[in-house]
């Protein structure tokens, strides 16, 4: 007779069954790991265009309407990418030595610089909480300063581990 045994029809499922348990979990780290560029890419982006609002007017802005974003969407955060991370700008003119607070929208707000008061900022992306990058757990968190340091954590809040070497790779 032609055909499978039960066994040989078990034996190929179980394979089968091996085989997708491995490949989609690596598939959903990448995807992961592809849609952290969405949130690199639009930090970097509008922490150069703080720095060209800076050497046009002299100062920082939280406008963003300033930093070119429409006025039917003038307000932060603003959703970017493909919509699982959304950005933010917390510009600070407290007074030398104030260390930094959490803004409403629970950003780290810095201080100003520790000598001289100058007003500094942070530019911030979140995962949006509900998508599925909001279950990354190494970056849910990248911020860029004023100073060009770069920081990301595992936290929505930006507290946490720090998580920059595997980040901002």
């Amino acid at each position: 007779m032609a055909g499978f045994t039960l066994v040989e029809l078990m034996v190929v499922l179980v394979i089968g069954a091996i085989l997708l348990a491995i490949a989609v979990p690596t598939y959903q780290s990448q995807v992961r790991q592809s849609r952290r560029t969405d949130a690199k890419t639009a930090v970097l982006d509008l922490a150069a265009r703080e720095e060209k609002y800076l050497s046009l007017n002299n100062a920082y802005t939280n406008s963003a309407i300033n930093l070119g974003y429409s006025a039917t969407t003038a307000t932060w955060p603003q959703t970017v990418g493909s919509g699982y991370y959304q950005i933010y700008v917390c510009v600070s003119t407290v007074a030398a030595g104030n260390t930094g607070t959490m803004s409403s929208s629970g950003v780290f707000c810095p201080g100003g610089t520790a000598t001289t008061g100058v007003p500094a900022y942070v530019v911030s992306a979140i995962a949006v909480t509900g998508k599925s990058q909001a279950s990354d757990s190494s970056c849910q968190y990248f911020a860029v300063d004023n100073t060009g340091a770069q920081y990301s954590g595992n936290s929505q809040s930006g507290l946490g581990t720090a998580t920059t070497t595997t980040c901002w790779q």
